[in-house]
């Protein structure tokens, strides 16, 4: 009996330690992706477009995607998604994106993306929680630079942007063939449950306080969009 309970309280034990490493993993997450969307999108005249960031209707982001630098055919990253609701944008959904044939040689330690997804199509694939770029899903690189040219066709057809950063380097990156998919392990840790990505980025899911800077950047961020935009800076 003594054998069972010792074995009870170190399982237990693990399972607490593990929970607090993991917490500490999307904390640390959460904490990088406000520092990358609150860079990538204050950079007037090499950035995201205000345009651009003003009409997407989800936000992603993925800090340091990998970690060793050639190709990126089979790296796998970590970030945080959020959507825009009818009360503001959503609660982060936690995700993972990995494999395909990425469409830039980087050749450094850590890139950080950002993909914007643009329309209605674009948003329901996110929403499905797991999809392939540019098989179930239409991706390009997005434009640069402080105003979206008019003659792409990015508000119309394009259903995510994507834009990368490496060591100050910015630019549209494509992911023929990478799959996004739902962190099911980072959910649950950070929410309790396995809340399905719909719940969360239709605005079902409560804001949990772990994720108010990431949140706050991104309403800085689109707030700032806005009032660029409109002021035609």
């Amino acid at each position: 009996m003594k054998k069972l309970i010792t074995f009870a309280l170190v399982g237990c034990l693990s399972s607490f330690a593990w929970a607090g490493e993991q917490r500490k993993d999307e904390t640390k997450r959460l904490e990088m992706a406000s520092e990358v969307l609150s860079q990538m999108t204050s950079m007037p005249d090499k950035g995201i477009p205000e345009e651009v960031l003003e009409n997407a209707k989800c936000i992603a982001v993925v800090p340091h995607l990998v970690k060793g630098g050639f190709i990126f055919g089979g790296k796998h990253g970590r970030g945080v998604a959020t959507c825009r609701t009818a009360h503001g944008w959503s609660a982060p959904a936690f995700i993972s994106i990995g494999g395909g044939s990425w469409g830039l040689q980087i050749g450094v330690e850590g890139v950080d993306l950002i993909m914007l997804i643009m329309n209605d199509r674009g948003m329901e694939h996110l929403l499905s929680s797991k999809f392939q770029l540019s098989g179930e899903g239409s991706a390009a690189a997005g434009p640069v630079g402080r105003h979206a040219s008019a003659g792409t066709d990015w508000k119309m057809n394009t259903e995510m942007l994507t834009y990368s950063r490496s060591k100050g380097a910015f630019a549209g990156i494509t992911l023929e063939g990478a799959v996004v998919e739902q962190d099911s392990d980072s959910t649950i840790s950070i929410y309790g449950r396995d809340a399905s990505f719909k719940a969360v980025l239709q605005g079902r899911v409560a804001t949990p306080d772990i994720a108010r800077g990431f949140m706050a950047a991104v309403a800085n961020a689109s707030h700032r969009a806005r009032q660029e935009a409109r002021e035609g800076r």
